[in-house]
């Protein structure tokens, strides 16, 4: 009779709707979680998938309307999937990667990067550094997990949802056990003094420390304007930056330093050299007369007082006549940080002492 089939259709019209919720529910659930790991394209697959199982009969004029809305809603981007659109990255080695919200533990494997991320207050979101990370004091108090041949036990243990690291001494079996473990991976490289600062911006929007972000670079930004203009319009000095002495080993032009001695006032001697790290002859160096050598002193890299002393024998050099022999830090020119403006201005103290006055970069005895 016609209350029977009433009744049947409200049933049929019950189930309609909780196999929709259902479905719908199951398609959400495990877009959240894989939203977090996958491509936005898996995604869209995801929804393209579970949308033509949703009933869109069975509903009245403003049930079906909602549905319609939302259907479009969907396919235009919904509210969860523009959040990752917008935090789409692209890193120094090319590689996109997605994050859902800003990583609350971070693996740094470079001094460098470490360096930046406590200058931008991440102090507590660092969770496992390099065994050379240590500045400020408080990265020396972080678990350590090596350097250039990381312990990727020791890695995973710390349960990162990111790892930042320098390309150099990115391996690429370390890159494929990540990328099997579904642990996100960044990587940075800087070629020249403006690529620190882009970096420094990179992070802020990584972790959603613009303001900061913008403080220290403008403050690096400002401070190396400062140098240039210093030095700009000084006559530039001969310089030979001496990394090893047996073999002589220098900076190229396709070096980070060699970029800093010309902001530093200085011309390096080695500048037609077609390595970045380049060997030369004493006849290459007594023919190109330096007015000022140049050392690099710090924990890891340094040239000993004894060797500098051996350089006093050619004394027709320029740099021996004038005893300009300098030191500077190899732990700020060789870290692409925050700290770096301070390298540069040693650079520059050493090549120009009379416009910085005393301080680093004084002449060694």
């Amino acid at each position: 009779d016609r209350r029977s089939l009433e009744a049947g259709e409200q049933v049929r019209m019950k189930k309609r709707v909780q196999s929709s919720g259902s479905i719908q529910a199951l398609g959400i659930f495990i877009l959240n979680s894989w939203k977090r790991y996958y491509p936005l394209g898996t995604a869209w697959l995801l929804v393209a998938l579970f949308l033509p199982l949703v009933p869109s009969h069975g509903c009245n004029e403003g049930e079906c309307g909602e549905m319609k809305r939302r259907q479009q809603g969907i396919l235009t981007g919904m509210p969860f999937m523009a959040h990752v659109s917008s935090r789409a990255f692209v890193d120094d080695a090319g590689r996109r990667i997605y994050l859902a919200k800003p990583p609350a533990r971070i693996v740094s494997l470079a001094p460098s990067i470490t360096e930046m991320l406590f200058a931008l207050g991440l102090d507590e979101q660092v969770v496992g550094v390099t065994e050379f990370c240590d500045y400020p004091a408080a990265a020396k108090s972080k678990a350590t997990v090596g350097y250039s041949n990381p312990n990727v036990e020791a890695l995973v243990a710390l349960q990162p949802d990111l790892v930042l690291a320098p390309k150099d001494f990115l391996r690429p079996d370390l890159q494929t056990m990540l990328e099997q473990l579904k642990i996100p991976l960044f990587v940075l490289e800087a070629h020249t003094l403006e690529d620190i600062p882009l970096q420094i911006h990179t992070l802020g929007k990584l972790f959603e420390r613009g303001p900061a972000a913008n403080e220290v670079t403008q403050a690096m930004r400002q401070r190396i304007a400062d140098i240039r203009h210093k030095t700009e319009a000084l006559p530039r000095k001969r310089v030979l930056y001496v990394l090893n002495s047996h073999p002589l080993i220098t900076v190229g032009p396709s070096s980070f330093i060699h970029q800093m001695i010309g902001l530093a006032g200085g011309i390096n001697i080695a500048a037609q050299a077609d390595v970045a790290y380049p060997r030369l002859s004493m006849e290459t160096v007594l023919k190109e007369d330096p007015e000022v050598l140049i050392f690099p002193s710090g924990d890891v890299e340094t040239v000993p007082r004894s060797e500098q002393q051996q350089w006093r024998r050619w004394d027709s050099l320029s740099a021996v006549k004038q005893h300009r022999f300098h030191e500077v830090s190899s732990n700020l020119l060789n870290r692409p940080g925050p700290r770096i403006v301070d390298g540069l201005e040693q650079l520059a103290r050493a090549i120009h002492p009379d416009i910085f006055g005393s301080g680093a970069g004084n002449p060694r005895p």
